[in-house]
């Protein structure tokens, strides 16, 4: 039973399929492996016991019924606690909306149950998603599974799915990502996260922070798990008018194994020149190794990255403002003191400098789209740093003192101006066991490309297949 908590979701799926395992068994596996460490993980805000339970029964009797089955059949799945699900509460991390309950599904919830999945439960996050270290004075912060010993952030905003999928409590997860919330905690959590681009994933029912900026994604133990999640998520939705109405690809088909031939940019200035020396290295092998199964490899650079930082203060902060504006004005201090800091000073933002903001949104996309003409894929640090103890402001980074909370988005940021699908993967450790990501960024709606990159090096190396101490 416990090697259940470690198969991926395609094995969970398959041995559904085959009869080899009961639903009941693989939820029941989970549940019992929550009930053991959440308690100081504090990965789940909500505990779905009683209806991931009844939903395995049911999913059984589909099998045992003999009936078609979904891709993710009787697979258990975690949602970040910013998708709305029908009877269950929502909290967006917060205690504004603590005892909330909508009435109906986000639309890719629906689609991921669809498809068989099963939800275990809601992920803790950062407040609203406003912040990459994944605090939350609500309801505890998550506790990165790589430390046992010391208290060290996933990352956010997207923090309890990265905990909880690194640790064996849940096999699949759905994070959010406007400036790297999927990106970051992944790369912390050893985990494999995937950012679709702008329009590929419904974002209906999902809390917003800010909308011009807000993707929907999976974060998984593999590329092929996220193909998975994705497949069964993708496609136009009439909810949400941003999503695009191309087709939506077969990603797992895409997955082989294959990149002889295949032109990787290397993003050096900016990116790669201002990592930690573990991180730098831990890419560069990774290249390498890519290299080595056929691909060709340059040095690129994206001049414009120098307004991504603007465009995310002009941006994020003009519109997250606009979503809270009464609750600030009535409910202020029921706020974590950082995010409400940080979602007043949106209201100081002249309309001017929001539009400057989106211009210079433009120029990074455009410059992107232009480099992505002459290689296939970017690849870059997903962070320069490793996961620090919670309360750590600044760290040392190749000599130099840098302030954690910039650091954290630096490089995930631009890929939310511009809009284009870019995925974190696991590429190796710092010496104190702690995970590093690489970051793979392809052309608009090519995640299937992004995917096969981040497949094909998974093939060879196995710092995805590590597992955490969980205080052994």
């Amino acid at each position: 039973m416990a090697d259940l908590v470690w198969a991926s979701m395609g094995e969970l799926a398959r041995l559904v399929a085959t009869k080899a395992v009961s639903p009941v068994e693989i939820v029941n596996a989970h549940l019992d492996r929550i009930a053991a460490l959440d308690g100081t993980l504090k990965a789940y805000i909500t505990v779905m016991t009683d209806s991931a339970r009844s939903a395995a029964r049911n999913a059984e009797a589909r099998v045992m019924a003999r009936e078609d089955l979904g891709p993710l059949h009787g697979v258990p799945v975690g949602l970040k606690d910013l998708y709305c699900t029908k009877g269950v509460k929502t909290t967006g991390g917060s205690r504004i909306l603590g005892d909330w309950v909508p009435t109906e599904d986000a639309t890719v919830v629906t689609r991921l149950a669809a498809a068989g999945a099963i939800t275990l439960g809601k992920l803790n996050m950062h407040e609203f998603a406003y912040g990459p270290e994944g605090l939350n004075v609500h309801y505890g912060t998550a506790w990165n599974p790589w430390d046992w010993a010391a208290h060290r952030i996933c990352g956010g905003s997207s923090s309890g799915s990265g905990a909880a999928v690194a640790a064996g409590l849940c096999p699949g997860a759905l994070g959010s990502d406007t400036g790297g919330s999927i990106r970051i905690p992944s790369a912390l959590c050893g985990l494999t996260g995937l950012k679709p681009t702008y329009g590929r994933v419904s974002r209906a029912g999902v809390l917003p922070l800010a909308w011009s900026l807000d993707h929907v994604g999976p974060m998984c133990r593999s590329a092929v798990d996220c193909a998975l999640m994705l497949g069964a998520m993708a496609g136009h939705d009439p909810r949400d008018p941003s999503t695009s109405a191309l087709p939506v690809p077969d990603y797992r088909a895409a997955l082989t194994g294959e990149v002889k031939g295949l032109r990787i940019g290397l993003l050096r200035r900016f990116f790669l020149e201002t990592a930690g020396p573990p991180q730098r290295l831990a890419v560069e092998q990774a290249v390498k190794t890519l290299e080595g199964l056929g691909a060709s490899v340059r040095d690129v650079s994206l001049e414009q990255m120098k307004y991504a930082a603007g465009v995310a203060a002009a941006v994020i902060s003009v519109e997250s403002y606009a979503y809270h504006e009464a609750w600030l004005k009535t409910r202020g201090p029921e706020y974590g003191p950082d995010v409400r800091e940080r979602l007043l000073a949106g209201a100081f933002v002249s309309g001017a400098d929001y539009l400057k903001g989106q211009r210079a949104r433009r120029l990074i996309r455009d410059e992107v789209d232009q480099v992505l003409g002459d290689v296939d894929v970017l690849i870059a640090p997903t962070v320069p740093i490793a996961a620090t103890e919670v309360g750590v402001s600044e760290v040392e980074v190749d000599g130099r003192r840098a302030p954690v909370r910039p650091s954290l988005i630096r490089y995930t940021r631009p890929f939310n101006a511009s809009g284009h699908p870019a995925a974190s993967v696991p590429c190796g450790f710092t010496a104190d066991g702690l995970p590093i990501g690489i970051q793979v960024v392809g052309r608009s709606f090519d995640e299937a490309t992004v995917l096969r990159v981040a497949d094909a090096y998974q093939r060879v190396t196995d710092w995805h297949t590590r597992r955490p101490p969980l205080g052994a």
